[in-house]
């Protein structure tokens, strides 16, 4: 757990960045390390099947507007939070085919000897819009709006679903956590509780949505998140007993630490971490027990003792609701692990990824046509979408107006959502980490009281379609929508 505030500023490398090629490797150690020499093979095969299919017809050259959104918020949820925008891109980046590359397919079959060709020289050269890092969203918005020939849109439907499906459901997570703690820090502490490279993934994105620390060292490293961390149990039970283990981890990491006091006997050890420190240890963690009970004991023996400086810390397989039902107690920060990383009961958003607009010919310059998908309980809204926040002259969300074929008219007090991300296949917009911390907090902030609520219920703010092409009625709006 935590040893106090963190000592080092959260960066993201991307901070330093101007417009950049996508594929500039010169420009690419600017940005941090790699998160993979190449990302092409995160790709599912009908993608490259698609591609095949449609270089052989003469198709894969249309102009196309592809729309990642989600029908439907997880169940109960109030809003969900945009997360992975950062790390879409640092993908978008690595997405190449290299020799090893062409070869597994090559030799496998999934491609043939002109899809091979048409690899090796794929580089994304259209336009890329989305909602910005740490942006909340509704039923139907458009986060990614994704511009280019069909076939260089069609093979990054499975990069940027992974990416978004699994840090947006992390970020609405750790959001509901952070508004339940109600300004208590929040330290993310879950990676021995799912995948080496999701708990990275899943660091950062609770970070973006207001925690304040991770456990997990690579996500420093990598991202910049600032990282904590104490002693578990077993240092307690490698040594003859409480004392000399306190002691072993003072004289390591000075009197500011936290010690982990519910091995034994919770009162015995906060007497003794207080004794060794003369009054100035730095922090407690309870992790097991009844903990709202045991904090109110904790601080009473504390202030007992004069340690009234001294922090009480919990854990212990915590959530949103965990969190909120201590809200009463002396606690002062939380540390959440498997719940977190698992994204609360929902660890995918939902998101799909569809063709919303096409050009009505092999004709570089036709016009683009909607197209939708009609499947029942899968339907699609066609068109290329706009979407802005519509807000009161008080400040407070009251819309999701997501414009179709052309913007939504603002009303004076609305807030655009869509924000260059790539255009013409240079990155526009890499911002810092804290930029989308910040992000998240405002938009967070405008949104209705009824976004607190931990309850079950329907989204906080209606999502409403524009536009001469918009639907009659909202297809997203029934519950029992299903995903893709």
């Amino acid at each position: 757990m935590t040893d106090g505030p963190p000592t080092h500023p959260a960066h993201d490398p991307a901070s330093d960045a101007d417009a950049t090629d996508l594929h500039g490797e010169a420009r690419r150690a600017r940005f941090g390390p790699r998160e993979a020499p190449t990302t092409a093979l995160l790709t599912d095969q009908y993608e490259l099947t698609m591609l095949r299919s449609a270089l052989q017809a003469g198709t894969a050259g249309r102009a196309s507007v592809f729309e990642l959104f989600g029908r439907r918020l997880p169940d109960g949820r109030r809003y969900g939070v945009v997360a992975g925008v950062g790390r879409a891109v640092r993908a978008l980046r690595q997405f190449r085919f290299d020799d090893e590359s062409l070869a597994f397919l090559t030799e496998g079959g999934v491609v043939d000897a002109r899809t091979a060709d048409w690899l090796a020289g794929f580089t994304f050269g259209g336009n890329i819009w989305g909602y910005g890092e740490g942006e909340v969203y509704f039923p139907g918005s458009p986060l990614l709006v994704v511009e280019g020939t069909f076939a260089e849109c069609c093979v990054l439907e499975t990069l940027l679903l992974s990416i978004y499906n699994h840090d947006s459901a992390i970020a609405s997570a750790a959001s509901r956590m952070t508004l339940a703690a109600d300004g208590r820090p929040c330290v993310e502490m879950g990676s021995r509780r799912t995948h080496e490279l999701s708990a990275v993934a899943a660091a950062r994105a609770a970070y973006v949505a207001g925690f304040d620390a991770t456990s997990n060292l690579e996500a420093g490293r990598r991202y910049g998140v600032p990282t904590a961390g104490t002693a578990a149990h077993s240092f307690t039970l490698l040594h003859a007993d409480e004392r000399e283990a306190f002691a072993a981890q003072l004289a390591a990491l000075g009197e500011g630490t936290t010690l982990l006091v519910d091995t034994y006997d919770v009162e015995s050890a906060v007497r003794t971490g207080v004794e060794l420190t003369g009054g100035r240890l730095g922090a407690v963690r309870l992790d097991s027990g009844d903990l709202s009970v045991l904090a109110v004991r904790v601080r009473a023996l504390l202030d007992s003792l004069g340690a009234t400086k001294t922090r009480i810390v919990v854990t212990s397989d915590l959530d949103e609701n965990a969190i909120a039902a201590l809200s009463g107690a002396p606690v002062d920060s939380y540390g959440v692990g498997t719940a977190l990383v698992t994204g609360s009961g929902h660890p995918t958003s939902g998101f799909v990824y569809k063709l919303v607009a096409r050009a009505g010919s092999d004709d570089p310059d036709a016009p683009l046509v909607p197209v939708a998908k009609k499947s029942k309980d899968k339907v699609s809204v066609g068109g290329r979408k706009w979407a802005l926040r519509r807000l009161t002259p008080d400040g407070v969300a009251e819309a999701e107006v997501v414009g179709v074929g052309r913007p939504p008219e603002d009303d004076g007090d609305d807030r655009p959502l869509l924000v260059p991300l790539v255009q013409a296949g240079r990155i526009v917009d890499e911002e810092p980490l804290a930029q989308a911390r910040e992000r998240h907090a405002a938009a967070r902030a405008e949104l209705p009281l009824e976004a607190r609520k931990l309850s079950r219920g329907e989204p906080v703010i209606p999502t409403v379609f524009t536009g001469d092409a918009a639907p009659t009625q909202n297809p997203y709006a029934t519950s029992g929508a299903r995903h893709d």
